[in-house]
């Protein structure tokens, strides 16, 4: 992945000490197309968002539009969430826990256990199987709860099926082991749990990855000239300057 990463910065010319550039490009894998983020969390400034003065913030354009916030080179939806856009399980915003873990099974893809936690820090970005979190207690500057895990220290998620049939436009995150990379991808065809993680696990070579959500899933990144929209959102996360 380092290899890689390296690559890209020299194939676009950027210093590797260049600021807030996250690298977003399109990848075909297995006859799918999917296109992939990588964020460097020592180098760019990666948060969650949810709220702003209590209002559900809802869209990129309302992060763009936060007081603080010059630009948004990238942003994701970023866990599931309730009908009113809450977030269904942990959710933490700048050292502030605005739900709790859930650590139990139950309905839907969040509760297809294992599921997990991506937590965020000013140098790292890491995702943990929801028990190990609860097990370690990281301190997480930002953290979100989503489900299930795609990959679990290098394996697929036990209940993936490679024949599977349910499709669906896809979005999720995986780590690097050392937390110095976070790689976010959006899938553009329908596509399986199974070949989903596999994008991460055989593709990124990444030894744990988070799903974030299907049907909804979003992405913001001008330099590909790209910004969905649609569905108001709950939980995002996105890199600002």
């Amino acid at each position: 992945m380092r290899l890689v990463h390296a690559f890209l910065l020299l194939w676009f010319g950027l210093p590797a000490s260049a600021a807030s550039e996250v690298l977003c490009e399109n990848i075909t894998y297995l006859g799918k197309s999917y296109t992939a983020c990588t964020v460097d969390p020592a180098r760019d400034n990666l948060r969650l968002f949810h709220k702003n003065s209590g209002q559900i913030l809802g869209s990129f354009r309302a992060i763009e539009n936060l007081p603080d916030v010059t630009a948004l080179p990238f942003a994701m939806n970023a866990g599931m969430y309730h009908a009113d856009r809450t977030p269904v399980g942990l959710y933490i915003e700048n050292g502030v826990e605005e739900m709790r873990v859930i650590p139990n099974a139950g309905p839907g893809n969040f509760g297809l256990l294992p599921n997990g936690v991506l937590c965020l820090n000013d140098d790292s970005a890491q995702v943990y199987e929801t028990m190990d979190y609860i097990e370690t207690a990281p301190a997480c500057r930002d953290a979100t709860q989503s489900g299930p895990m795609l990959v679990i220290d290098g394996d697929l998620h036990p209940r993936f099926l490679p024949d599977s049939t349910s499709r669906f436009l896809r979005n999720g995150v995986g780590t690097t082991a050392a937390g110095d990379s976070a790689v976010f991808v959006i899938s553009n065809d329908v596509v399986s749990f199974h070949e989903f993680g596999s994008f991460f696990r055989d593709y990124l070579q990444l030894p744990n990855a988070l799903y974030f959500d299907g049907k909804v899933s979003r992405l913001h990144a001008p330099a590909l000239g790209r910004s969905d929209f649609g569905f108001q959102l709950g939980p995002m996360v996105g890199v600002v300057e």
